[in-house]
């Protein structure tokens, strides 16, 4: 894509909002919705309505940015922002699902059931190599340069696709946001520290309640603390972890959404880049302890159920529509 392509006017100009504009719109709805019947139940009840309003504006203030200057590069700012916002909704669901009953119990009861034993618990300590504890870092962390690689090689390669490729990747992290405020589940890296590791070992799991309510303590990842990639994970963890999100894994879940877009492009040096990264991060989630095993499986499945749901509801919109 040229430079003048990105300043060039649309023939064409979108006068509406954009689909994926409209997805973040009916989860902030949902949100709200959820937030009244919690109201009285809610710790920062006052300052999440607030964000919502200075979401709603800004998403707002770039559709008349476009609307003034409708060229790629203020649509490609208009996807952008709402990727970023992305890392502000997911501590959201922990502000929302810590009033309902912690269901980590079944989980890792159901992981002992299938496989025997805690598959979280085990695997670093069955891999305990700083390389290979480096390697399962670097591939966690590449969560979100995976898909920006994929967004942005879209809007340059194939720019007619690119909105498509948001509402893809847009939606099934909507579609995941709603299931984690509805299914609280944290993960190995909360629940065993909460439980007790000589429980987990044990094969007992309690039932903590409303234990997440006010408790968010994790446990340590696992490996060779001196690493890199190790601490970038620890930042990123610092950042904006939460105990949230753990069934089914969205990292497992976007991760396969982003190597299906991949390999939609026929990109042979764009596939390549990400496959690999898509296989580490099967295990890296659970040799860090961020997920159960079943988290995992979980992820596969739904992330190939959202993507080829919401390219057909894409395909079929595009057709009625003209």
């Amino acid at each position: 894509m040229a430079v003048k392509e990105l300043f060039a006017i649309d023939k064409k100009p979108i006068k509406g909002l954009l689909a994926v504009e409209w997805i973040a719109l009916a989860y902030l709805l949902f949100t709200v919705l959820m937030m009244a019947f919690m109201w009285t139940k809610m710790q920062h009840a006052e300052p999440l309505l607030w964000g919502r309003f200075r979401f709603l504006t800004t998403t707002l203030a770039l559709w008349a940015v476009y609307r003034m200057v409708p060229c790629r590069l203020t649509l490609f700012f208009r996807i952008a922002v709402q990727m970023i916002f992305l890392s502000w909704w997911y501590p959201d669901t922990y502000e929302l699902n810590r009033n309902l009953p912690n269901l980590d119990h079944l989980f890792a009861a159901a992981d002992q059931a299938v496989f025997g034993f805690q598959p979280a618990l085990l695997f670093s300590e069955k891999m305990p190599w700083g390389w290979f504890s480096e390697i399962m870092c670097m591939s966690y962390v590449s969560y979100f340069p995976l898909m920006a690689l994929v967004l942005i090689y879209y809007f340059l390669a194939r720019y007619n696709e690119f909105r498509q490729a948001a509402f893809i990747l847009l939606g099934s992290f909507f579609i995941y946001y709603v299931i984690f405020v509805l299914l609280p589940v944290t993960g190995p890296q909360y629940y065993y520290l909460a439980a007790g590791t000589d429980n987990i070992a044990a094969g007992t799991f309690p039932h903590l309640g409303d234990w997440f309510y006010s408790h968010y303590e994790r446990m340590a990842p696992p490996g060779w603390t001196d690493g890199f990639f190790y601490h970038l994970l620890e930042a990123a963890h610092d950042a904006g972890e939460r105990p949230t999100a753990a069934f089914p894994s969205s990292h497992v879940g976007i991760t396969t959404v982003v190597t299906l877009l991949a390999l939609h492009t026929r990109s042979r040096r764009l596939v390549a880049t990400v496959l690999p990264f898509y296989v580490l991060m099967c295990f890296a989630t659970v040799y860090i302890m961020a997920h159960y095993a079943i988290d995992v499986a979980g992820g596969l499945v739904t992330g190939a159920v959202f993507y080829f749901s919401l390219l057909f509801l894409w395909q079929r919109h595009q057709g009625s529509s003209r």
